[in-house]
Order: structure tokens, then sequence, then C-alpha cells
């Protein structure tokens, strides 16, 4: 895919966004990253658009522009009709005065190629030919049909694009000069890529804005003149505009125009299933059409607003034709996608069974993952581009799972409260401390019914927590050494209590032996004092030193 649309690894943040908005599913996630399935994406921009991130980005071509302008050879630029939309005010003289500037030789409307192919389309219909013509102007609907619907391939119309009929007649006018295409769409990069002989590069209008910023120019806003060679294929890219280019004279057929990916999916399997006859579709990826296409300026995505400019900008008319590139250049369409194999039940099944998913009731196609189903998911995961993980529900399930068999299992109570200081969750180990038979007699009750608030009331308002503080619960007759935790971003006071009723009555049990060793050493000492004043009387000596050794030996007692 040449990598027309890449991605930044670093700002990825596993939404699954793209996944959801991709209509054909063709972004894989392994390495919690994102990666795009070039043989299946179809370069419509969803994801590009819908990135909260901004991991995605385009491949830039400016530089390859820059690179033929200094060549020397003459450069000569196709703009897209809906540059009246990107581009407030603008004119497509004003556009070549602002091209000009840039290096380029010349400018000139690819609307004037849009007047070629709806001529063809003219002569398709009324040849009569194909009972269902599906447009070929959007090269993200051609790779739709190519890659995953190639049943339908047959109804697409043989037509080259606008782009390609109207580079085609400039190198017809300027056999040595190269051709730009700048436009609002990432495929046609692809599509130039896929005919450069007629198209040397596209760029898109953010690319353009962006090269227009760094030089410091704007866009002219200069009036075309009087006789300007325009007419009404400028309304092109909105929905309907082919349409309304179009002669539609033919009573065989109806004329229908649709937009957005989802919606045309859905007309492209009526089709395949014989359910639509003898109609001309005009088919757009984008909704709005071309106006709402991924690389339109961000600033400038209104679709009335664009509507409005692209429709007043239009003229009466056709544009005068020198040459006629889409009707003289056949073009054909062929298979293009991988032929993958759709895998068995009892793997699919096996797949759901490991994300606990055993029935049918509990498949809950949520779509958090990005996949419309759980089977789709599933699907996913065997071909390679989901993992398990994905499943948001499942992970939930597994974490509450995994929590609460720590909280249920754990020898420490464990209290949970809300900011009124409300129990909102209790476990079995707190049960058993405070004397509480079942949970549900206290869940939402105020925890001074079984608890002190006070400590709760200071953690609360001081922001200061509580670590392993020694207190005794004299209702419950019992030691504990308590952690009082509030979460200010949860909005919640964890209460978390070790029962030391063993090791705090042992040391109460030591301190009362040490005691009573004491006061028997006491008891020793005064009674050894007077035999041996009795003794230093009659011997006529001083008890000073013996009172002194003696009293080290109870101090000594003491600190064991």
């Amino acid at each position: 895919m040449n990598e027309y649309l890449k991605l930044k690894k670093s700002n990825c943040k596993n939404c699954y966004k793209c996944i959801r908005s991709c209509p054909v599913k063709s972004i894989k996630f392994s390495d919690n990253q994102a990666h795009i399935v070039g043989d299946e994406c179809i370069l419509c921009g969803e994801c590009f658009v819908v990135c909260p991130q901004n991991a995605k980005e385009i491949r830039n071509d400016v530089q390859t522009v820059k690179k033929l302008i200094a060549s020397g050879t003459r450069v000569i630029a196709s703009v897209a009709p809906s540059f009246t939309a990107n581009y407030s005010g603008s004119t497509i003289t004003g556009m070549r005065n602002t091209l000009k500037k840039l290096g380029f030789f010349d400018a000139f409307e690819t609307a004037s190629g849009a007047a070629d192919v709806k001529n063809a389309y003219d002569k398709m219909i009324e040849e009569e030919k194909q009972d269902v013509i599906i447009s070929t102007c959007c090269h993200s609907i051609n790779l739709l049909i190519q890659k995953h619907y190639p049943e339908a391939i047959k109804y697409l119309a043989p037509v080259i694009s606008p782009m390609h009929a109207h580079c085609l007649a400039i190198k017809n006018k300027y056999p040595d000069a190269k051709t730009v295409f700048i436009g609002p769409c990432i495929s046609k990069k692809a599509e130039a890529d896929l005919y450069s002989d007629a198209v040397d590069c596209a760029i898109t209008f953010e690319e353009l804005t962006e090269w227009l910023y760094d030089e410091k120019l704007t866009v002219d806003s200069t009036p075309d003149p009087e006789d300007i060679n325009a007419g009404k294929a400028r309304m092109f890219p909105t929905t309907g505009g082919i349409l309304k280019t179009m002669k539609c004279s033919s009573e065989k057929y109806q004329y229908l125009a649709i937009d957005g990916v989802m919606n045309c999916i859905s007309a492209i399997k009526d089709i395949i299933n014989g359910n639509i006859s003898n109609c001309f579709i005009e088919m757009s990826a984008c909704v709005g059409s071309c106006i709402g296409g991924p690389a339109m300026d961000e600033d400038n995505r209104a679709p009335v607003r664009d509507y409005i400019a692209v429709d007043k900008y239009s003229l009466d008319g056709d544009f005068k034709l020198d040459f006629h590139a889409a009707e003289t250049t056949p073009k054909e369409f062929s298979f293009i996608g991988a032929r993958r194999q759709m895998p068995g039940s009892s793997a699919i099944a096996e797949i759901l069974k490991k994300m606990g998913k055993t029935s049918p009731k509990q498949e809950l196609n949520c779509g958090s993952c990005g996949y419309n189903t759980c089977r789709e998911k599933a699907i996913a995961v065997i071909n390679g581009k989901a993992d398990l993980t994905m499943c948001l529900p499942f992970l939930k399930e597994k974490a509450e799972s995994f929590s609460d068999n720590i909280i249920q299992n754990t020898p420490n109570g464990i209290i949970v409260l809300n900011e009124n200081l409300e129990v909102q969750q209790i476990n079995k180990a707190a049960c058993n401390m405070i004397n509480i038979q079942n949970a549900s007699d206290i869940l939402g009750d105020q925890v001074v019914r079984i608890l002190d608030p006070q400590p709760f009331f200071e953690v609360v308002q001081t922001g200061r927590n509580i670590h392993d503080k020694r207190i005794y619960l004299a209702e419950y007759d019992c030691y504990i050494e308590e952690t009082v935790i509030y979460d200010k971003e949860y909005h919640i006071v964890m209460c978390m209590m070790r029962d030391v009723t063993d090791e705090e009555r042992q040391r109460i049990k030591r301190e009362n032996i040490s005691k009573q060793t004491i006061e028997t050493t006491d008891k020793v000492i005064e009674k050894q004092m007077r035999i041996v004043q009795e003794i230093a009387s009659l011997l006529g000596e001083t008890t000073a030193e013996t009172k002194i050794a003696l009293t080290k030996l109870r101090e000594s007692l003491k600190n064991d």
C-alpha cells in the first residue's frame, strides 16, 4: 500500500476507535499498537479523521512536488473542484496565481475532467448495455468493490476518474509536463501511483495549506474573468453532484446518489443479491462526497457551508473540451484483495469460550473492541488481527473476578466507604472482626454503626492518610492495625484492618511477666539491703558500693 496512511507508534493509546470506525475492519491490533492491513484498506481515511491521539498521518508528498519543480520541467496542477469549500472565497484564477508563486507552471480545474467523465456516463446510459452502473470517480469505492465485493466488479463503469481524465488532457496539451493533483482525498495518492503515466503526484489540501504556511502565503482571492471556461461539473464533489451534471434522460434507469461507505456497502450487497436493477448509482465513500473528504483542512469541515460554496461557484452549461480522455481511455477493474479462508464454527466457538462467552446470551456484541459482533471479533483473533484482551467486558469481568477473589480471601479486613462515610463494600474478614453475619446487613449504612467514624472523617477533611495505627476495639474485644486511605479521584475511603489481637495479647502478657519480675526483684533487693546493712553495721563498713551494684542489677532486669 506504499504507506499512504502511517501510524505513529508512540501515540496509539489502545482506544480501538479506529477499528470501530473502519467500515471494512482493515486494522490489525497487536503488541499494543494498531496496524493498517494494506490488502484490505480502501483508504477512506475514517481512521485518520477519528483518531483522538493523532496517531495516524498521511504520507506527505510535498517534497516530491518540490523536486519536480526544481528539475526545471513544467509542473501543472489539477485542482479538485472542492477547493472552493476548503479555501473560502477562492477562485481558480486565485488558485492559479497562488500555485505559480510556489513554482507551478500553471493550474487548471479537475472539473473539466469531470465534464469529460460525465459525457462517458451519459454515453453508457444511451447504449443501455449495462443493467446496473456504479460510478467510478471515487477510488475508495473502487477499492471497496475490488477488495471486498468482487462479485460487483462487473457493475463498475469502465470509465476513468476526473483526476485521471484531466491529467491526460493536460499532458495531451503539454506533452513534457508533469501533473500534480491537489484535493481532499487520501486514496487519490494510490490512484496516482496506479496511473503514473497520467498523474505524477497527488497531494492533499492539508499538505498544500501547510506548504503555503511555510512559504508565508495565502490563497489569492482574485475573481475569475467573465469568459472563463467553466460549467456545472464543478458540482462533482457534492452528493448527487455527478447526477446534476448528467442528462439522466433515459427512462429505463433510476438515478441514485449514495454517500458513506456503510450505505454503499448496503447498496452493493443489494446489487449482488439481485435486488437492484436498471440503475445508475453515484457512490461516494465520504459522507457529503468529496467536500467531506478526510484531507480537507480540519477547520473547513462544514457540510452545509461547503455545499453552498461549491454550488455558488458552479455555472450552468458544460466545460468546452478539446480532449476526450474519459471516452477514449477505457478502464478495467479486477479483484485485488486477499483471499482468506473463513474459519470453521468450532474454531470460532473456541475463541468465544476463551473470551468467557459460552452461549449466545453472553455475546454482548457491544462493539467496544471495534467489531460489530463477538463472532466478528473471534474471526479477527483467528486471522491474527485482534487479541483476546480487546474485549473490554471480558477484561472487566476478569479484573473484577480477580479483585473480588483477593478481597474476599485476604485475612485482612477491608471496608470501602463513599465520601458520605457510607459502607459500599466489606469483605468476609472484616465481617468476622466486627461480628457481622452478612455483609448486606451494613451495606449502604453509615460506618458509625460499626466503627468510630472520627479517623475516616479526619482523613477526608485533611487529606492525610493513616497507616498502621494500632487501636483496641472494645466492643469487639480485639486489637487491630488500621490503615485509612482517601482516594480523591474515585471519591472513596478505604479501610484496611489487620487483626493483631493475639500479637497484642502476647505483648501484654510479656509486659505483665516483666512487671512481676521487677516487683519480685525489688522485694529481693530490699530484703538483701536490710541484711547487708545489718552485716555492714557489724563490720563497720559502708553499704554504698553494694547498693550501687544491686541497683544496676535491678535496672538490667527492667530492660529485659
